[in-house]
């Protein structure tokens, strides 16, 4: 079976459409092994060893398939919007070594990614495939992998993939590309779409919607 990944261009452009503010897609740091990663995750859902799943179509998967919902966003963007229920796995964490030179790392990052999207500098949770195994065993049981965007979610399925999980979904598009009501129950201070957007963007975004409730009241 083959499956098409332009879904998520097709989103953005739905989105616009509708006049949404634009999502930023920040969060997740570029690095080597993030690509690798989502080459091979790639092609496990142009396989269909892996199942894309909408957002309008996750509450469906998750009642009556009995799909878990898997967050993998680190802990900050899990705290300001969460799906209730949904179990929850960082696939970052944030890096807290403080030799010399992860310090200048973290001031760049600083300087050219933290100040402006509010994100941690994170590392990979080398961790993670375990703890996942430790909250659910059974191999053959069904998770629905998710983040914000849909790129670190991309990487833990080929994680769990790997690590034996072989009945895996992923949100096609992340949480991002999610419309008000596709998941019923959310909890936190945020719109579930918005929660990957921190530091100045945040106020950016903001503006954004409230000069758009201005013009649709005009």
């Amino acid at each position: 079976m083959a499956i098409q990944l332009k879904l998520l261009y097709t989103s953005t452009l739905t989105h616009r459409k509708q006049g949404k503010p634009p999502i930023f897609n920040i969060s997740t740091p570029p690095t080597l092994q993030v690509h690798a990663s989502s080459s091979s995750a790639r092609q496990l859902i142009e396989s269909g060893a892996v199942r894309p799943i909408l957002p309008k179509n996750a509450a469906s998967a998750l009642n009556s398939e009995g799909f878990i919902l898997l967050d993998v966003r680190p802990a900050w963007e899990r705290e300001k919007a969460r799906v209730s229920g949904s179990m929850h796995v960082p696939l970052f964490v944030k890096d807290m070594d403080n030799s010399p030179i992860t310090l200048l790392k973290k001031w760049v990052h600083f300087g050219y990614i933290g100040l402006w999207t509010g994100q941690n500098f994170t590392m990979i949770n080398p961790d993670f495939v375990g703890q996942v195994e430790i909250a659910v065993p059974d191999k053959d049981a069904k998770l629905l992998v998710a983040c914000g965007e849909g790129l670190r979610s991309m990487m833990a399925a080929s994680k769990l993939h790997g690590g034996g999980y072989r009945n895996l979904g992923w949100l096609a598009g992340g949480f991002n590309r999610a419309n008000d009501g596709d998941f019923p129950d959310v909890e936190g201070t945020e719109k579930l779409q918005y929660a990957t957007i921190g530091g100045v963007s945040y106020y950016f975004l903001q503006l954004l919607i409230l000069l758009q409730a201005v013009g649709e009241r005009s």
